[in-house]
């Protein structure tokens, strides 16, 4: 199906409705958002003379909801001006105007008569062939099409955004019986490419997949808490980072979602006419039930699993609420044995097996919880999918789970894991003993670098739709790496690229880095055609060794640490003059170090939810890995000839001064970290490295050139050193800086205008390099700066001293 969408219309502003139009904004895409007219006038209006015929007082609900999502916290958008791309209107004055969507979403409050009451108006204007969608989270699809055409009955199906849209993951796709498969297919790959999402296919099947077994495990999670001795906060520190998912784990969680929107899933699947052996366990324990009586349903009410109070001495304290006792008491420090024997153990999956041969509480806790949701997840097939990956796609994108149920199942062990749910009293489903019988002991394998599942109907493994598309280092770092040390692995991605992954302790950028990227150069210069540097972490890198630093600064071994600055300043030099293409790759996280590699790549292939920034003035340095260098060398490049250039240079200090990161890859672009016209957004972080692949290809295959080394930057000299003193003077007599910070934009300046020069000056990038380490190391010796990086790796916060 060759289709482009140019315009959707969003019918309904309520909090999904304003987020799904913001998000469709993001990508380019025309939005008319739609909702009811007010029945009365506000004190407001009604003190302005205003009457209901008003347009400003018609539109007054929706241009609410708009506004007010626009000011949440994190943005739904990823620029303010995007917004603009949304035009508001209401049922009654501007449902005619649909008759130019593409695409129309319902997202209007979960009534089937009121949806159906919406879909009959739509109809009269609607133009054949429009796609058209419900955002239910719950109600059966194909009961929303009573009455309805054929061709609406065509085009026609749920997409279950998960909320905040913007950065959850999963789009549910849900066909009814009608729906055309072109129109499916579409939407998979509209959602998958355009969307940024992980798209899954589900049937039309009460809460669909990921909230049908998400609350599953909540509420078997909720009815045995008390049975096995454990308190809220105990709960919140075995199902949190430890196994992958959330640091708010199950009870924050709750408590941010809302306990009244789970109590509504819950009650729905408790209600809801399905065959499903584990149906009771949708009913609500007794302290559930009372904390809705109570009104406590988490942080809106002020109140829930967790309370804030204020303590004696003032301060702020959270407090934790006894399950037997229903009284909120202190929290207390949660201790488990089996915990402690996964902290040598870095990767997520590894630890399962250890987590569920726990001898104390714990232990018994993960064989009990595991069990239940292998069980259940089992026992769902062919009920809500027929594929397995199906689950855990929807687990990860949806719960923001590392790992899904069977990919947890696998890890264990799929015989172990039967052999946990005899012992818990559950059973599996058939079809996992069938499989075992047939000779496959897990629920996917690799094959040549691609991922497979077990297809229960053909009792074969078979290739995930895509895979093929996706490159997923796991899945061919053994077979396919060329070099590697301890933090950091050189991979063949095939074609000619290389791709340069590490792997260090939160993807810290030291030596092992940095030797990583100048082999995998090498090696590419000899034998490959280009470079991408890339992994598939949790964040691109947090920056550069704080630790390592610390160290050489306490020991005053200057030398040496002048040594480890050169030897980074260098490797951002080779990124940038190199005989091949090198393509920087970055996501989540990009600070420091790693805003500095991007800084200095041929091109740059950015994930949307890039946070990148150069934060080194948090610890009390400044950048010093080519980073301030660049930031003037860009500014050099950047101002024109009529404007005041000083200007250029002053923004470029206060992005560095400031430590901004940019909240998108799209506000990169406007803080200068990337280049217009020549880097690149992909929206899926899971297509990511093939993006940037095909873009080192792109580079190789138009003829790549090395760049010459730049020896013509302008400096500004005395000019701007003045100009950055008297605004570094004036932020700290208002009070918005210390007397240290004062000295370091005094530093940081010194670089930036290239030294004490009587007059602008043209220098070579080697020159400013050289000014940056010296400004590195003369902050490096100062107490507050070693005070601030101990501070930072105790607390994982910046100290202002």
């Amino acid at each position: 199906m060759n289709r482009t969408i140019k315009q959707v219309a969003v019918l309904g502003s309520g909090i999904m409705g304003s987020r799904i139009a913001c998000h469709f904004a993001n990508i380019g895409v025309k939005v008319l958002l739609l909702d009811i007219v007010p029945r009365e006038l506000n004190e407001k209006e009604q003190a302005k003379g205003l009457s209901l015929k008003d347009k400003q007082v018609r539109n007054r609900i929706v241009d609410t909801a708009l506004q007010n999502t626009l000011k949440s916290n994190p943005s739904p958008i990823y620029d303010k001006a995007f917004a603009q791309r949304i035009r508001t209107g209401n049922f009654e004055d501007d449902l005619p105007k649909i008759k130019e969507a593409d695409w129309i979403i319902e997202v209007v409050v979960e009534r089937l008569d009121i949806k159906q009451q919406v879909f009959e108006k739509v109809e009269a204007y609607r133009k054949p062939g429009t796609f058209i969608s419900s955002n239910t989270s719950g109600i059966p699809i194909h009961l929303m099409t009573q009455g309805r055409s054929a061709d609406f009955k065509k085009y026609f199906l749920g997409t279950h955004f998960f909320n905040p849209p913007r950065y959850l993951e999963l789009l549910e796709i849900i066909p009814t019986g009608d729906t055309d498969k072109e129109v499916v297919d579409f939407m998979m790959h509209y959602g998958d490419v355009y969307l940024g999402k992980t798209t899954v296919l589900a049937k039309d099947t009460p809460a669909f997949i990921a909230n049908r077994v998400g609350i599953f495990g909540i509420m078997d999670l909720f009815n045995s808490v008390q049975e096995l001795g454990l308190s809220v906060e105990d709960v919140d520190k075995l199902t949190g980072p430890v196994i992958g998912r959330p640091k708010s784990a199950t009870f924050r969680t709750a408590d941010v979602v809302g306990l009244d929107t789970l109590i509504h899933v819950a009650n729905g699947l408790h209600q809801a006419p399905i065959e499903d052996e584990r149906k009771d366990t949708f009913g609500l324990p007794k302290f559930l039930q009372q904390m809705q009586e109570n009104n406590w349903l988490g942080s809106k009410s002020g109140q829930g699993f967790y309370k804030k109070v204020k303590g004696e001495n003032g301060k702020s304290e959270i407090l934790s609420l006894d399950l037997d006792t229903m009284e909120y008491t202190p929290q207390q420090k949660s201790k488990f044995a089996t915990l402690e024997q996964t902290k040598t153990i870095d990767r997520v999956v590894d630890r399962f097996p250890v987590l569920v041969a726990g001898k104390d509480k714990a232990g018994a806790f993960y064989r009990k919880s595991f069990s239940g949701v292998f069980a259940y997840v089992s026992n769902r097939i062919p009920e809500i999918s027929d594929e397995l990956y199906r689950i855990d796609e929807g687990m990860r994108a949806g719960f923001g789970w590392k790992h899904g149920p069977f990919e947890i199942w696998d890890a264990i062990g799929v015989e172990k894991g039967l052999e946990i749910m005899k012992a818990e009293g559950r059973e599996a489903a058939v079809w996992v003993s069938e499989m075992l019988e047939v000779g496959f002991s897990s629920f996917y394998t690799v094959k040549e670098g691609v991922l497979h599942y077990y297809s229960i109907p053909d009792k074969d493994m078979k290739e995930v739709p895509g895979a093929r598309e996706l490159i997923t280092l796991d899945n061919i770092r053994e077979s396919n790496k060329v070099w590697g040390n301890d933090d950091c692995s050189v991979v063949d991605l095939g074609d000619g690229i290389l791709c340069v992954e590490f792997h260090s302790k939160m993807n810290t950028l030291g030596s092992g880095v940095l030797a990583g990227i100048n082999k995998g150069i090498e090696l590419a210069e000899k034998e490959y055609r280009g470079v991408v540097i890339a992994n598939q972490g949790d964040n691109f890198t947090v920056g550069a060794n704080l630790a390592m630093i610390f160290m050489m600064a306490v020991e005053q071994e200057f030398d040496e640490l002048n040594f480890a600055i050169k030897y980074f300043q260098d490797t951002m030099m080779r990124i940038r003059y190199s005989s091949i293409p090198v393509v920087v790759a970055p996501f989540g996280m990009t600070l420091g170090g790693g805003c500095e590699a991007t800084l200095h790549a041929d091109a740059v292939q950015a994930s949307a939810e890039t946070y990148m920034g150069l934060v080194e003035f948090g610890v009390g340095v400044i950048p010093g890995g080519g980073g301030t260098k660049e930031l003037t060398k860009r500014a050099s490049e950047r101002y024109v000839k009529d404007d005041v250039e000083l200007n250029a240079y002053r923004e470029n200090l206060i992005k560095i001064a400031q430590a901004k990161v940019s909240t998108s890859a799209v506000e990169a672009f406007k803080l200068d970290f990337m280049v217009e016209g020549r880097d690149k957004i992909t929206m899926n972080k899971r297509r990511l490295i093939a993006d940037a692949k095909e873009t080192c290809l792109a580079l190789a295959d138009t003829g790549y050139q090395m760049p010459v080394r730049e020896k013509n930057i302008k400096v500004l000299g005395q000019q701007a050193l003045g100009a950055f003193m008297v605004g570094a003077h004036q932020f700290w007599e208002g009070g918005y800086s210390t007397e240290y910070e004062k000295m370091m934009v005094a530093k940081l300046g010194e670089v930036m205008a290239g030294g004490d020069l009587s007059e602008a000056t043209w220098v070579s990038e080697q020159y400013l390099l050289d000014l940056e380490r010296k400004a590195f190391l003369e902050l490096c010796s100062q107490k507050k700066t070693l005070e601030r990086i101990q501070h930072m790796l105790k607390t994982g916060k910046p100290l202002r001293n």
